[in-house]
């Protein structure tokens, strides 16, 4: 039998989803539905197909945190593939095509999936790629449309033409996002399904169309994979080499132009959850159409989504409005204006602001820190080191820091010195000090840390070595491989 092998799409910031979805932590690496990660969920759902691992493209600086949420399912992806730029999804495709012509001779079956979207039904999932195996076999480039229950103007369509048997329909022609009415017309007629983005094709068919199409973008992407290296776990691609590579979605590249694409409509449960409203539809509400989370108390309130990942948050008779707050930020808005945020995003961007890039708790390799309070010559953080997570041996030039164990254990190495502190403990870094902070327990270590001096910033900081290899993957004093990396064996990628 045929192998599959799920390729997942990790490279959106989901800026509709903001304040919650940053560059720095986007929405398919948050749960958002359900115990899993949109990405997690994902990965699990192909699993009951009985695939291959998954190969994985991803943001350079989402590495870490997909690296840990793989490990906390319990799966171990084929290639995790690291993008310098992004570059769309024809490329991705094309890259993930080229690595698996390495292992499977170019016929295995890709299974192209985006991490961030929620499927509620999933045996109708599988259902429908055991439908499109022989489809994608036999040299078809096979996507999935969805059933529309409503007139969305949000998604592209796809207009379906010859019955092929089996659920399975000859693509007649992609459109573009429509407006009110002809989305109502396209609900009415039954040959229209939406564009989910999702894909079956075999590894070399998808390059010999793309080939055709773009034979400057496969060799961009043939290029770029040839200058590549391995760093840990990771593939890392070659930055300069991908930026030559055209950027396009598969739909425009390929799925346009070929004559051999096919459709199955399906009814799964789908949504891309592309804005808070989305996620209004898919939650259990009130009695009063309310979809609440977190710390959130509501009166004579109607058809609202509010939500809270700090503060108490309070509403009083107001109707259709979405409140979403985080530590740092508030968003409220009409929920018929979700699809609005994304012009919050820009013009924070635009100002200068960083509130759409990071969270206060700020995602680490080893951990996560959140600053408590800031001042002039003071600055109070919150680190949480995940179990065997490991900070870089490091030194400051213009801080001294005081450490305060509140929960698990610390190794703590200063100077020459290692020392072990417990809950209740602390220690005290002074300016100029090799340093490094260790987690060698079975649970995670709270630590308060405390910074005093004439600059503060985060890039005051020399690593000496890291086992992350953030710096260009050397030891930065030696230019050897991390000493620590080869002492703790293989990598625990979760710290």
């Amino acid at each position: 039998m045929t192998t599959i092998y799920p390729v997942i799409l990790s490279g959106g910031s989901g800026s509709r989803l903001w304040p919650a979805s940053r560059r720095s932590y986007p929405k398919q690496l948050q749960t958002l539905v359900g115990e899993h990660s949109l990405i997690q969920n994902t990965v699990l759902r192909t699993q009951t197909l009985n695939t291959a691992p998954p190969i994985i493209l991803c943001n350079e600086d989402h590495r870490f945190i997909i690296s840990a949420q793989l490990q906390e399912i319990d799966v171990t992806p084929l290639a995790l593939i690291l993008e310098p730029i992004g570059r769309n999804t024809a490329p991705a495709a094309a890259i993930a095509a080229l690595q698996l012509t390495k292992i499977d001779a170019g016929d295995g079956l890709i299974l192209l999936l985006p991490a961030d979207h929620h499927i509620g039904e999933p045996e109708n999932f599988v259902e429908a790629v055991h439908r499109a195996i022989p489809q994608a076999e036999a040299g078809a480039l096979t996507t999935f449309g969805i059933h529309p229950d409503r007139a969305e103007t949000g998604y592209g369509y796809i207009r379906q033409g010859d019955d092929l048997g089996n659920g399975v329909f000859k693509i007649d022609r992609f459109v573009e996002k429509p407006d009110a009415k002809t989305a109502e017309k396209y609900l009415k007629d039954k040959c229209y399904s939406w564009n989910s983005g999702m894909f079956m094709f075999r590894a070399d068919r998808y390059l010999e169309e793309l080939s055709e199409a773009h034979p400057e973008m496969v060799a961009a992407c043939q290029k770029t994979l040839e200058e590549s290296q391995q760093d840990l776990d990771f593939i890392r691609l070659d930055a300069k080499a991908f930026a030559m590579c055209p950027s396009n979605s598969i739909d425009y590249a390929v799925m346009e132009k070929t004559s051999n694409g096919v459709i199955i409509p399906v009814d799964m449960g789908w949504s891309d959850i592309g804005n808070w409203s989305a996620l209004w539809e898919l939650g259990e509400k009130d009695t009063s159409d309310n979809f609440c989370q977190g710390d959130v108390m509501t009166i004579d309130s109607k058809n609202c989504f509010v939500r809270s990942d700090g503060p108490l948050v309070t509403t009083i008779g107001v109707d259709d409005v979405m409140v979403i707050a985080t530590v740092d930020s508030i968003l409220v808005a009409a929920r018929d204006r979700a699809q609005d945020v994304k012009t919050i995003v820009e013009k924070l961007e635009a100002s200068g602001r960083t509130e759409h890039i990071t969270h206060q708790c700020v995602q680490r390799p080893w951990g996560t820190y959140e600053t408590i309070d800031a001042g002039e010559r003071f600055q109070v953080k919150h680190l949480m080191v995940r179990p065997g997570g490991c900070l870089s041996l490091q030194m400051h030039h213009h801080r001294a820091e005081h450490w305060i164990v509140v929960e698990g254990t610390a190794r703590v190495t200063k100077g020459d010195k290692v020392t072990i502190l417990s809950e209740n403990e602390s220690t005290y870094i002074p300016v100029g000090t090799k340093h490094r902070l260790e987690n060698p327990g079975k649970v995670p270590l709270s630590l308060i840390e405390v910074q005093s001096g004439k600059y503060l910033g985060e890039d005051d900081i020399v690593r000496f070595e890291d086992i992350y290899r953030r710096g260009g993957g050397q030891d930065l004093k030696s230019g050897t491989t991390p000493k620590l990396a080869k002492q703790h064996g293989k990598l625990n990628t979760a710290a």
